[in-house]
């Protein structure tokens, strides 16, 4: 049950080590390589690989939802900078465009189950509004998505994906992201378990009554802004984030000049500070947030680490939700 955890930022690679020694994420090897330079037979031996990973996001995320690490489950949110609206939109041609070499692993070692996300921006998700876009209106040209389903189903995956917000778990900000995964398709895969209920190798931890109980709330928790995971014990710490918004905003804004109408949450996000910005705009941010300040480079690092991770309580959402699908 070894896991693999990979990614090039070296204060990131240090920030898995301190969690992984503290037992907040599984243990498992480290590897600070590019993506580019790991080779199938690598990997052999791995039952959890984790790519881009981050300060953990992603491993966090799979133990909110009760996945078991006896089960052979990739991850990977490739960089989000080829597509972002803040970024330079270069797209396929984008140095940072690193979903084929994911992709290229993937096939190699088929891995029974692949979860990720991207941000959710037009060069991701395609034609908006029936409008077909040409290169000279989006210098990407093309679907992300599109082209990462067509390479999955081209190495015999069923693929599915939800357009989420931060927002529908009880964040104060939107944090509109693209959630993908997907699952093999093979004699003696994980399909032929589907139907072995309790007993199945996709099994939840804690067996068919906990996963009943996570099924039928999950549509309220989803919906319910006030609630979130939190009130079910399930999230203890969740403010992690992946990559800059598109616009710019920060999301979750008020307007006036006081934020106190603002509805509250009881999860983890239920009693931020909020800061006037010079928009004239209220904004929410965790108690205690430190600000940026000549001379103190060590507090890049970790704006750096929380920017580009996911919501790991909104990926648990997901992540269930595709797991009971496939019941």
């Amino acid at each position: 049950m070894a896991v693999y955890y990979n990614d090039t930022d070296p204060a990131a690679c240090a920030w898995l080590r301190e969690l992984i020694a503290t037992g907040l994420l599984p243990d498992g090897e480290v590897d600070e390589r590019s993506i580019l330079d790991v080779e199938p037979a690598e990997l052999r031996g791995f039952t959890q690989c984790h790519f881009f990973a981050g300060i953990g996001g992603w491993p966090y995320a799979l133990r909110l939802a009760g996945v078991p690490e006896s089960l052979p489950v990739w991850t990977g949110s490739p960089p989000c900078q080829p597509f972002s609206q803040a970024g330079q939109r270069k797209g396929q041609d984008d140095d940072r465009h690193l979903a084929p070499a994911f992709l290229r692993l993937v096939a190699a070692c088929r891995p029974e189950l692949v979860f990720g996300e991207q941000v959710a921006s037009a060069a991701v998700l395609g034609p908006v509004g029936g409008t077909a876009r040409t290169p000279a209106e989006d210098p990407a040209g093309w679907a992300w998505f599109d082209a990462l389903a067509a390479d999955l189903e081209a190495a015999s995956y069923a693929v599915a994906a939800a357009d989420l917000p931060a927002a529908g778990i009880g964040a104060p900000h939107i944090r509109q992201r693209l959630f993908f995964g997907a699952v093999a398709l093979e004699t003696g895969g994980l399909g032929d378990s589907f139907g072995a209920g309790s007993q199945g190798r996709i099994g939840m931890q804690g067996g068919s009554d906990q996963r009943a109980a996570r099924s039928a709330g999950l549509a309220g928790r989803l919906a319910d802004g006030n609630g979130g995971l939190a009130r079910d014990g399930g999230v203890q710490r969740g403010r992690q984030h992946r990559c800059e918004p598109q616009d710019g905003e920060a999301g979750g804004l008020v307007d006036g000049a006081d934020p106190a109408g603002a509805n509250a949450t009881d999860g983890v996000w239920r009693d931020p500070d909020w800061l006037l910005c010079r928009d004239d705009r209220w904004r929410p941010v965790e108690p205690g947030t430190f600000p940026l300040a000549d001379g103190l480079p060590g507090r890049m690092g970790l704006l750096r680490g929380y920017g580009n991770a996911i919501v790991p309580s909104l990926a648990a959402e997901f992540v269930t939700a595709f797991l009971e699908s496939l019941r």
